[in-house]
């Protein structure tokens, strides 16, 4: 933030730099690893310490745990239940009479939900109808159900907010690149965001479960804030062609000078490195904005 302020020439004074944990309701986040180097399998250990962690922080307010897809959703309530079950206590998550609880499921037609649903368990993804969608939304808004499992897109969509936030994996298949990637740090952010009814909550809660070698890089992500860096090459022919119609660069020198009062070029001597820079000697520097 420091850098952005002074490329635009603000001062102390007029710099307000806000921390992450500066929120309506303050979050209380916690990071944990697992073992395991296929995706499958590793979703699958994270199911019973995710049940644990909703008996831990949120055992009777509203729970959304984020997962990576459609199949995902269906595994992690099956799982949950199982877990209930276990314990004796099926019906710990629903909070509706049997009567109603009856005249919901016969409205519901994907079969999935309309087992979970039995148990206090939403599903939430796109692959739902619209009035099933609704329906759990209702549920979950009204706290007849208090666990929603979801797909990732909900936290762009719907203003569901609850007690508590499980990431249930911070990686999701690609089908472009045939292989799981990390979602991007804005949807974290974003499912993270989720956590915290102002109404209701002093306090929120999440719980963001990761493969065991990421655990350092999210630790460091949610504690320390990144920096700002320029995403100015990846339109930078767009600007120069603009520059030259308008007569703003007519050679090579007018280019280079350009670049040096760009955010791009502070950033490029701040952290070169991330920018494929390999030396911040005056002669590199210029061979590097030539090219």
């Amino acid at each position: 933030s420091a850098d952005v302020a002074d490329w635009l020439s603000v001062t102390e004074a007029g710099l307000f730099n806000f921390h992450p944990s500066v929120r309506p309701v303050p979050l209380e986040c916690h990071i944990q690893g697992y073992e395991g180097k296929h995706y499958c399998p590793r979703m699958m250990t994270m199911n019973k310490p995710a049940y644990a962690a909703i008996q831990t922080h949120s055992p009777i307010k509203p729970v959304i745990i984020f997962v990576s897809s459609r199949r995902q959703t269906r595994l992690t309530a099956l799982d949950l239940i199982a877990h209930a079950l276990g314990d004796e206590r099926p019906r710990q998550f629903i909070h509706m009479p049997e009567d109603e609880l009856i005249a919901v499921t016969e409205g519901i037609k994907d079969s999935n939900l309309r087992h979970t649903i039995n148990f206090g368990i939403g599903l939430h993804h796109a692959g739902l109808c619209e009035t099933d969608k609704k329906t759990v939304e209702a549920l979950f808004l009204a706290g007849k159900i208090t666990i929603l499992c979801s797909t990732s897109t909900l936290a762009w969509g719907v203003n569901l907010p609850a007690h508590l936030v499980i990431i249930k994996g911070t990686e999701y298949y690609d089908a472009k690149v045939q292989r799981y990637v990390d979602f991007p740090i804005t949807d974290v952010l974003q499912m993270m965001g989720r956590a915290g009814r102002p109404q209701f909550d002093t306090m929120a809660k999440a719980v963001i479960m990761v493969h065991e070698p990421k655990k350092p890089f999210y630790r460091r992500f949610l504690y320390e804030p990144f920096p700002i860096e320029s995403a100015l090459t990846d339109c930078l022919h767009e600007h120069i062609n603009a520059e030259l119609v308008a007569g703003t660069i007519t050679c090579m020198d007018d280019a280079v000078d350009y670049l040096s009062w760009t955010y791009f070029f502070r950033r490029l001597l701040a952290n070169p490195s991330y920018y494929g820079l390999d030396s911040t000697e005056p002669s590199d520097i210029r061979n590097y904005l030539e090219q």
